[in-house]
């Protein structure tokens, strides 16, 4: 479970003119860029004592304001 950022304040991200998404979204875009993460860092080397989940990255860059969802 993702306790940092909180849950809420990553749905409240998502969304659009201060509609929250839902959960489901929340997840189905998380996992989306986890996967790109894990794609572009598949081959690289990794140090040991920094390593950082891929999610956790994710969740990160949905707080902060770097991922968006959009409807198609």
């Amino acid at each position: 479970m993702i306790n940092q950022p909180p849950v809420d304040l990553l749905i409240e991200q998502l969304g659009a003119d201060g509609e929250p998404v839902s959960r489901y979204a929340l997840c189905v875009v998380a996992a989306k860029r986890a996967r790109q993460i894990i794609e572009a860092t598949q081959g690289m080397a990794t140090s040991s004592t920094q390593v950082i989940k891929e999610l956790a990255i994710a969740s990160r860059e949905i707080a902060e304001g770097k991922i968006k969802c959009v409807k198609d």
